[in-house]
């Protein structure tokens, strides 16, 4: 089923939609889930994308429903590794990411605007890199892929992935600066 099918059964509110989802995108969904969380947990978090799917469409209408549920997942993994991480514990590279991203753009100075206004930033950013290093960022911050499998995927010394990085975070947050959302 494609995706504007699957959200048409979202906004005529079938519960098949759910379902749909599952057959779609579940094996992806449980592995991005699981680069952040224990099994168990990834799970639970898989589960509440779903519902916070059911309850977000409408009124949005995503074109690309895949990444739609990524962005509903990824902060809801994040939410629970900060619950984790207060109570002492969580994954240490989806920290080492986390950690990463507060230094470019730390929590604090971005309350300001809504998660849709920061994506849109950064996707405008993301499009003033050359292509591998905008690649290398996302594959980074979003899927929070390690350092070396990016290395990897680009035949690349770690290092090098890490010195471009780096850099990305840099201007990114010089990017965001004069955009007016760091001080």
């Amino acid at each position: 089923m494609e995706d504007r099918e699957i959200v048409e059964l979202y906004w005529r509110r079938d519960e098949r939609a759910i379902e749909e989802c599952r057959r779609a995108f579940g094996a992806f969904l449980a592995a991005f889930s699981e680069r952040f969380l224990d099994a168990r947990d990834a799970e639970e978090c898989v589960s509440d994308a779903y519902l916070r799917a059911w309850n977000a469409i409408p009124p949005d209408r995503p074109d690309n429903l895949r990444a739609y549920l990524a962005r509903i997942l990824r902060n809801l993994c994040i939410d629970r590794l900060r619950r984790a991480r207060a109570e002492k514990r969580g994954g240490k590279e989806a920290w080492d990411v986390l950690d990463e991203l507060d230094a470019a753009a730390p929590d604090e100075a971005l309350e300001r605007v809504t998660a849709e206004e920061l994506s849109a930033y950064v996707n405008r950013f993301v499009r003033t890199l050359p292509r591998r290093d905008g690649d290398i960022l996302i594959r980074r911050c979003f899927w929070c892929e390690s350092v070396g499998d990016i290395a990897k995927r680009y035949a690349m010394h770690p290092n090098a992935v890490s010195v471009s990085l780096s850099r990305s975070r840099k201007r990114l947050a010089e990017y965001l600066r004069k955009e007016g959302l760091l001080e």
